[in-house]
């Protein structure tokens, strides 16, 4: 598993990260810069597209709206004209966002419904350790964590004291993960790959 390059020579802001050049993908956690290259494997977007066609249908008809990757989310900000100073610009596969008060122009204010991070080698690490303790801080209602070695997905639901479980729920394929937030939404990981 290797370990993403950071940028830790001072705290960056998104002022900082729109600076920077088009064709490299980074994320802001906590005022450290982790560069998000190389692109995800053909693999990868294949279960992030079945994954976004099942919530999305899910979210058919609700308050709810998918969005994949890229897209900014600024998990600590409320307020759009603060967003040059927010240090925490996290880009996950897929989020769910039921308030549409909070989806602007540059991306997503404050925590998304649920937030969705299919593992690579690469960023496996980080998503984890790093980002599960974003996730949990900000108050994502449920961080899913696919697992495309093992088809299998982890779910981590906030519970009444604003903390996930240390011992998440583990659903393996073929069996249909299910959501507490987003009402008839079965996921169904695709197997043989």
């Amino acid at each position: 598993m290797a370990d993403p390059m950071r940028k830790t020579d001072r705290h960056y802001t998104y002022r900082d990260y729109r600076e920077w050049p088009d064709d490299e993908r980074w994320e802001l956690l906590d005022g450290v810069a982790w560069n998000m290259s190389p692109a995800p494997t053909t693999l990868h977007q294949r279960i992030l597209g079945a994954l976004f066609r099942q919530f999305a249908g899910a979210a058919e008809g609700t308050a709810c709206e998918v969005f994949f990757a890229p897209v900014d989310v600024f998990p600590f900000l409320e307020q759009e004209n603060e967003i040059d100073e927010a240090d925490t610009v996290v880009q996950p596969d897929l989020i769910v966002a039921c308030d549409e008060a909070r989806v602007v122009r540059r991306g997503h204010l404050g925590p998304p419904s649920i937030v969705v991070e299919v593992l690579s080698a690469y960023t496996m690490k980080k998503d984890i350790t790093v980002k599960l303790d974003v996730y949990e801080r900000a108050r994502v209602r449920e961080y899913w964590v696919v697992h495309p070695g093992d088809q299998s997905i982890m779910i981590y639901r906030l519970g009444i004291d604003g903390t996930y479980p240390e011992d998440p729920q583990i659903v393996q394929a073929p069996d249909a993960a299910r959501s507490n937030v987003l009402e008839g939404l079965e996921v169904k990981l695709p197997v043989g790959e």
